[in-house]
């Protein structure tokens, strides 16, 4: 299954601004934040995450029929590699047999993501 999404980079700068840290530790997790954080323009990394961790909400519920929190999805990076997802918490044993495919983008006013779930044989 598919899920995708796009935000807005302004709309995670201004719940940054209103919530500061409680925001963020609500939605991300401490190695998210001291990724982003490592960046001079952390703002579009945080709102890649946003999307990809919305994209990946969506796939995961087509295909099991349940509703994940941001904080049970990490994006892990490392600069110049592409991303992966992480899965915390008992929902992770739904993937046994299943990978999450992810990929994220960001530009100047908006960040995007695309999160696929599929059956690990089929790679």
């Amino acid at each position: 299954m598919l899920g995708i999404d796009i935000v807005e980079n302004n709309r995670i700068e201004e719940s940054l601004k209103r919530f500061g840290e409680r925001f963020l530790k609500r939605i991300y997790t401490e190695r998210e934040i001291d990724y982003c954080n490592s960046y001079k323009e952390r703002i579009p990394c945080l709102a890649a995450r946003w999307a990809t961790k919305e994209a990946v909400i969506k796939a995961f519920f087509q295909t099991f029929g349940v509703v994940l929190k941001f904080k049970q999805i990490e994006v892990l990076g490392k600069k110049g590699l592409p991303a992966k997802v992480e899965i915390h918490g008992k929902e992770r044993e739904l993937l046994k047999d299943y990978q999450i495919v992810i990929s994220l983008a960001h530009e100047r006013n908006y960040s995007v993501a695309v999160a696929q779930i599929v059956k690990k044989d089929t790679l």
